[in-house]
């Protein structure tokens, strides 16, 4: 081989190492921290939805949420449409 043939392999390993420890990496701990926040779900945890909706969880299974919201309204979402809990000081009012 050629000491050009060695410097690109050199170059297309060290792009694909950069590539997964700023891409690949970052988004395996982002799903790993969700999945685990869904699966640590439980009644009576404020949430929010991905479509930005926010309530009070009422009843859960293995597949689904039940959730109230502010007026009262009940909705059923799969567990994947929980977009995360709220935190205590979103959840205070002015």
């Amino acid at each position: 081989m050629t000491n050009d043939t060695v410097t690109l392999i050199g170059f297309m390993v060290l792009m694909f190492i950069m590539f997964y420890f700023l891409i690949i990496r970052p988004q395996q701990k982002r799903q790993k921290s969700q999945q685990q926040m869904l699966s640590e779900l439980k009644r009576g945890d404020k949430v929010i939805t991905i479509g930005g909706i926010f309530g009070v969880i009422e009843a859960i299974d293995e597949k689904s949420v039940v959730i109230k919201t502010e007026s009262g309204n009940l909705l059923r979402l799969v567990r994947g449409g929980i977009a995360m809990k709220q935190q205590e000081e979103e959840t205070a009012q002015p």
